[in-house]
């Protein structure tokens, strides 16, 4: 444990990360690129929703992330409650951008997937609906951060509104076994074998999954140390005026 809450300091983070970036970096565009390839170009229409279905390689990949995303944020936000960590609060600060494109991407994709599935591009069903809650926590996340100077308050106040939201979260996900209703499906990935999808459409989709999942660390990761750069900038401004 002790080792691992040394790469809380500002200097070991930006030092460790600067060296598996271009690794990450790799492995995301390599996992991207070849997962959508894959599943656009190589695999074949299903029997019942044509080739809509290969919406599935951008549109689950990216609404997993958008959640797992949330629950990043909260547990660096706990982190930062509990440690006084400034790197976990940056980092939950930095993942929020990220988690709302991925958000987006997934609202835009379930609605083009949608309209040919259901007549409609918009359903206020149960996932649906606690899935733009969610958007819109990501939304007043980032306003709260912007919206106050001082960093720790705004790490204290982000991190309860983290807390909050991570109900839509988990309600974005299991809404479906919540309420029978609704047009939403199950989930495409389950530990139980039998309700995956096929064999033909699962080993892309594992890939893309994998693809979104580096991009992630690598954009938070990056984003990270821009936020304690500029967290470093400010101070020394401050430390100038002071001066004055």
């Amino acid at each position: 444990m002790a080792s691992i809450w040394s790469y809380a300091n500002p200097k070991k983070f930006i030092d460790t990360t600067d060296r598996v970036l271009p690794v990450l970096s790799v492995l995301a565009l390599a996992a991207l690129v070849g997962g959508l390839v894959w599943g656009f170009f190589f695999t074949p229409d299903d029997y019942k929703q044509g080739s809509t279905v290969k919406i599935i390689y951008l549109h689950v990949p990216a609404a997993l992330m958008a959640i797992n995303a949330w629950m990043m944020m909260l547990v660096a936000s706990v982190v930062w409650i509990i440690r006084r960590h400034h790197v976990s609060a940056l980092a939950a600060r930095a993942a929020a951008p990220v988690g709302a494109m991925m958000t987006v991407i997934a609202l835009a994709t379930g609605a083009i997937w949608g309209q040919p599935m259901w007549g409609t591009w918009w359903e206020w069903d149960p996932r649906l609906t606690s899935f733009l809650i969610l958007f819109l926590f990501y939304l007043g996340y980032m306003a709260l951060w912007s919206a106050i100077e001082d960093d720790d308050t705004a790490a204290d106040l982000t991190g309860i509104l983290c807390l909050v939201g991570s109900v839509f979260a988990l309600l974005s996900r299991y809404a479906v076994n919540f309420w029978n209703q609704g047009l939403h499906q199950g989930a495409s990935l389950s530990l139980d074998k039998e309700e995956n999808v096929a064999d033909v459409f699962y080993y892309p989709l594992l890939l893309c999954i994998a693809g979104f999942v580096l991009l992630f660390v690598a954009l938070v990761f990056l984003r990270t140390q821009t936020e304690i750069r500029a967290r470093r900038m400010r101070a020394l401004l401050a430390r100038e005026r002071l001066n004055d």
